[in-house]
């Protein structure tokens, strides 16, 4: 007999037993307010159409969808073990928050990590270690036509734009970053009131959309980045080519979710779908895009120019090189978001399937940049899941002169890795515009949180660099961090990934074969 026969056989049978069980007993009765709802409902059950499951298993079919529910929670607080969660791992995510929230962030009784298992990572110490003062570790960007180059910190915020987190998060990230001398990515959304209320230094950063640069047809208005890109507050510029969780695609604000704020902060009409294209209109090509550059940077006052993207065909860096070369300028940082890089939204193919991941596009570039006799005009910025002081040496070590990061200051923030970005239903008021939820992100809190966060991983980064036996950032080299290939075979970066000469790619004799088609398809008037 099936679940669904047996059921109907209750349907009969228990109201029957009931009815003669209150004859002799009356409070018996009152089974009836139990038992009416759930015949109710199984009988709503069998008859509805949607849910094979229901009509096979009334009532008990409802206890597989409850469970469903809450199955991440149960996952992340106690399936999960501290080194296999994702996409962050617990040791990760506890790091974080004890170092914002000015606790102890020590391990007792040695490392969890199995150091012989393959893939593991470490960097070389000195049995003469060094000390860094953290005042030396500012990294200088803007190359030889930036009239207003920025000392930047090794770490800032990256782009995270106010629409997919709240106004509230927006405020403690720019206020942590004023307090502790960083720089806050404002995100394509462009600048908004919340941005700016604190006076925290902004990388003004747009899109496709140009959001808060754009005319009624949505093409970039030259007038109005000036008077954005003119603000003291901006000390860089980046143009957003591509976004490693969705790299190649363009994203839609539905006109149902259009505020008026929003909409004024992006310069875009009520009652519309708000459209990022997957393309840029205000350039076509490789030599376009160095033209706009050079735009830019005339009309925000020679502030250091840059743009953001995640590796696809190396062929089309490579064009982008030969642009350089051809017309002679030069972007003043280039930021390379890894294909594990995090988003509020993206569909499941492009976060899982699409584009480089950070530690081969920093190799990529880094090595096109120093073949083309480039790479010491332009500052590179990696991003890309970086959380600890070593996640950040590394990509130092592969080529990178700074890093951002977005998960970990939403972890500073208070996030508790929910993945309900994309929900409007962030249970800690970051990701969201609910009033209720935003309200109980506490600004002068948080922001404390971000800045306490910042400056324990500055203090870590420069105690790992005098644990090496280094003195500065600029000594830093891929030589430094071992890789365990497999069993005892252990490598360093250098060795896996050997830098090329500086302009080897320029001379057909000394350029390496595995570049050779890729320059060759390379051209500086196409893509």
């Amino acid at each position: 007999m099936t679940v669904r026969q047996q059921f109907v056989v209750a349907l009969v049978v228990v109201p029957v037993l009931v009815v003669l069980w209150a004859q002799y007993w009356p409070p018996a009765w009152w089974a009836f307010v139990v038992i009416g709802p759930l015949a109710l409902l199984g009988l709503h059950d069998m008859l509805q159409t949607r849910k094979t499951i229901l009509r096979l298993y009334p009532v008990l079919g409802h206890f597989r969808y409850i469970l469903e529910s809450f199955r991440v929670e149960i996952q992340q607080y106690f399936i999960e073990s501290d080194l296999n969660g994702t996409p962050i791992p617990r040791e990760f995510r506890a790091l974080v928050y004890q170092r914002a929230k000015g606790q102890k962030d020590t391990r007792p009784f040695g490392t969890i990590m199995d150091v012989n298992r393959d893939g593991y990572e470490w960097i070389d110490h000195s049995v003469a270690p060094s000390h860094v003062d953290q005042a030396d570790l500012l990294v200088q960007i803007g190359g030889p036509d930036c009239q207003q180059p920025y000392a930047a910190q090794p770490m800032n915020i990256s782009a995270m734009s106010f629409g997919s987190l709240s106004r509230n998060a927006i405020e403690a990230l720019n206020l942590g970053a004023r307090i502790g001398g960083f720089a806050h990515n404002t995100g394509e959304g462009g600048i908004s009131p919340y941005h700016t209320k604190h006076g925290g230094d902004l990388i003004f950063q747009f899109g496709t959309g140009y959001f808060g640069c754009r005319n009624q047809q949505g093409d970039f208005d030259g007038k109005l980045f000036q008077q954005k890109a003119t603000s003291k507050q901006v000390k860089m510029i980046e143009i957003k080519l591509s976004q490693g969780a969705k790299p190649g695609h363009g994203g839609i604000l539905p006109a149902v979710k259009l505020t008026a704020e929003i909409a004024e902060i992006r310069h875009v009409p009520m009652g519309q779908d708000v459209l990022s294209p997957p393309n840029h209109s205000a350039f076509n090509n490789p030599r376009e895009l160095l033209l706009f550059v050079q735009e830019l940077r005339q009309l925000s006052g020679g502030k250091p120019i840059g743009f953001k993207m995640c590796l696809g065909k190396r062929s089309e860096f490579l064009a982008i090189c030969k642009a350089m070369l051809e017309t002679g300028i030069k972007p003043d940082f280039i930021t390379i978001d890894g294909s594990e890089g995090g988003t509020g939204a993206a569909p499941i193919e492009f976060t899982n399937s699409v584009g480089t991941p950070l530690k081969d596009a920093l190799i990529t570039v880094n090595n096109a940049l120093i073949g083309t006799g480039l790479r010491q005009d332009i500052t590179v910025i990696a991003s890309g899941k970086i959380l600890s002081a070593f996640h950040l040496l590394k990509a130092l070590a592969l080529g990178a002169d700074a890093v951002n990061s977005a998960r970990a200051m939403m972890l500073a923030l208070g996030c508790i890795h929910s993945r309900a970005c994309n929900t409007d239903h962030c249970p800690t008021g970051i990701a969201t515009q609910d009033p209720a939820r935003v309200k109980g992100l506490v600004v002068k809190d948080k922001s404390q949180r971000v800045a306490r966060y910042h400056r324990q991983m500055m203090k870590n980064l420069a105690e790992l660099l005098g644990a090496a036996g280094l003195n500065s950032l600029s000594e830093l080299k891929p030589a430094h961090i071992n890789h365990r290939l497999q069993g005892t075979l252990v490598k360093n970066y250098e060795e896996m990934f050997p830098t090329l000469e500086t302009g080897s790619l320029l001379d057909a004799e000394q350029r390496p074969p595995a570049w050779e088609a890729d320059w060759q398809r390379a051209r500086a008037d196409r893509w």
